[in-house]
């Protein structure tokens, strides 16, 4: 039986909701296994950390100079 599925990772295209981001799937087929969660609850953001601040002679983060 084959059934909906929703990619994930995919880029979000309002005009084209059904056809670029769902696609027919044999989940049985596909998947070891499936979970199934019912009810949710919103999650709640982490506390920000505290920074610490820099000593004079720091050296660049090893991403410098993108910072990615």
């Amino acid at each position: 039986m084959t059934r909906l599925h929703r990619a994930i990772g995919v880029v979000y295209r309002p005009d084209a909701e059904r056809r670029a981001h769902y696609y027919e799937a044999r989940l049985a087929e596909q998947y070891d296994v499936i979970v199934h969660v019912d009810t949710t609850t919103a999650v709640r953001p982490l506390p920000a950390p505290v920074a610490e601040p820099a000593p004079l002679e720091a050296e660049p983060p090893e991403t410098y100079p993108s910072g990615l």
